[in-house]
């Protein structure tokens, strides 16, 4: 089995009971650039050396926004793209610069076909709409490909995964299609996750995967 850490904002005896008590390191903000070095430092002191890092942390605004409806929210826009796109290079840099990391670590980051350029002529077709989200993503694909392009020489391998339509909290305001979409249990989609995962090579760094299929999405 695998020793795994985590990261988060704050925990709770659930997540200590399974993972252990002293592997979870709490009170980490992926908008903190302070906080998120001061725990990778934390983490090579440790022990460090880690052989997969999952990006995880995300934000998806409740309305969904449109020019049209004059409803913009360019705050949550930002905090967005702080988030979901700054977040994962936040974390992962400090984790290369603290010399965290294996000889051959994957660093995976959890997007979404939302930053799928190409994709929104179909699925916003004549609607547009949830700027911040989209604009979020796009940014976060971006950051991944310059990070696999500029980390390769260092043996690591960085992929991007669309996880697949989950029911989770962050797409509530969706729910009304979650079953015409098939989307899944969020235990269900983690499995999906790993096995792409395990799966990676370092031919496969700075692709972008969508785990409900194994496919690359157009960017």
């Amino acid at each position: 089995g695998a020793t795994v850490l985590v990261l988060c904002r704050s925990t709770n005896q659930e997540l200590e009971r399974l993972v252990g008590k002293w592997n979870v390191y709490s009170g980490i903000d992926v908008t903190d650039t302070e906080s998120v070095k001061k725990a990778a430092k934390k983490i090579k002191s440790d022990g460090g050396d880690l052989d997969v890092v999952i990006n995880n942390a995300g934000y998806f605004y409740e309305d969904c926004e449109k020019i049209l409806d004059d409803n913009l929210n360019f705050d949550e826009q930002l905090k967005q793209i702080d988030i979901c796109a700054l977040g994962p290079l936040r974390v992962s840099s400090s984790l290369v610069n603290a010399k965290a990391l294996a000889k051959d670590s994957k660093i995976v980051i959890i997007s979404s076909q939302a930053g799928s350029v190409e994709w929104r002529s179909t699925q916003n077709k004549d609607e547009g709409g949830d700027y911040g989200h989209h604009m979020s993503r796009a940014a976060c694909n971006i950051a991944g490909v310059l990070m696999s392009e500029e980390l390769k020489k260092l043996g690591y391998t960085i992929v991007l995964l669309h996880p697949g339509f989950n029911r989770t909290e962050m797409t509530q305001k969706y729910s009304h299609i979650w079953d015409i979409e098939g989307a899944v249990p969020p235990a269900e989609g983690a499995k999906r996750v790993i096995y792409e995962i395990i799966k990676a090579t370092p031919e496969d760094s700075g692709k972008f995967i969508n785990c409900e299929d194994g496919l690359q999405i157009p960017w």
